[in-house]
């Protein structure tokens, strides 16, 4: 199984992502027993955010954990502007009574805030020094973001920066990328299979190659994604059979000549570009 070391536990790469689970896109059950299909899978990390249908998705993964909590992994992400230390304490309790649970083990600040980074930094280090998160990272924070973070007293504590990738946005790759490495950042990619309204599932070559391994095309997306071993994905999926393909990937593989392929259709940045953020 492809896994990642994230927080100093050696997580699988895929994890499950909610940003439109709970809001009525498919029905309630089948969204929560996707998510309990998931962590029977091995899939332990799952994503959400205050932000996604304000609060709905966290409130879904409530009810989809319940005592079963212990066995996932749970991120949650707070608005950049309840990022001051007092509005983040209560954001953060708020998502826990949404989640019903007495702590997170990762929390993000969703995008860059007006709040100073130093009294962000000291509000996610009253968090878990209270043990309401295990850790904090951030989310959509470019190389030149990290870089301020990490001159911020406190900031080298970041232990995660989730961002937008899959093969059609691969810019993280030409400096972010090797510089969390470097730094010991983990990377969680959002929308490895190229998010709403993208037609990567659909693209000529992706759907070749699942053909190929007579699988489905995210499980190809999701090979690419993780190749490296440098990067946790969190695809979304309402349904119990899309959970299933996108755990077939966590035991998947690409061979050189596969990626060659994807390498042609969607090659590798050659210059920075601005961080992409859906």
């Amino acid at each position: 199984m492809h896994t990642v070391d994230l927080c100093g536990q050696q997580l699988p790469a895929i994890g499950m992502g909610s940003w439109r689970l709970g809001q009525g896109r498919h029905a309630r059950q089948q969204e929560a027993d996707a998510l309990r299909f998931g962590l029977s899978q091995g899939i332990r990390v799952i994503d959400t955010a205050e932000m996604y249908g304000e609060g709905e998705s966290e409130t879904l993964i409530g009810e989809a954990l319940r005592g079963i909590r212990e066995q996932a992994w749970l991120v949650s992400k707070v608005y950049p502007w309840n990022a001051s230390r007092g509005a983040m304490q209560k954001a953060c309790e708020d998502s826990l009574r949404r989640l019903q649970t007495e702590y997170l083990d990762l929390y993000l600040l969703h995008w860059s805030s007006e709040h100073p980074l130093d009294e962000i930094i000291e509000g996610f280090g009253w968090l878990k020094a209270q043990g309401k998160i295990g850790a904090w990272g951030v989310s959509n924070f470019d190389t030149r973001a990290m870089q301020q973070l990490w001159q911020t007293p406190g900031g080298d504590q970041c232990a995660v920066n989730q961002i937008f990738y899959n093969p059609a946005a691969r810019g993280v790759e030409y400096s972010l990328l090797p510089w969390c490495e470097e730094h010991g950042v983990t990377l969680m990619g959002y929308s490895p299979l190229g998010g709403h309204g993208s037609e990567l599932l659909d693209d000529p070559v992706v759907r070749a190659l699942a053909d190929h391994y007579q699988t489905g095309s995210a499980d190809i997306l999701l090979r690419w994604a993780i190749r490296q071993g440098n990067m946790l994905v969190i695809p979304e999926s309402g349904s119990v059979e899309h959970t299933a393909i996108n755990a077939a990937a966590l035991t998947g593989e690409l061979t050189d000549n596969d990626l060659q392929l994807l390498e042609r259709r969607f090659p590798a940045p050659q210059r920075e570009t601005p961080l992409e953020i859906r």
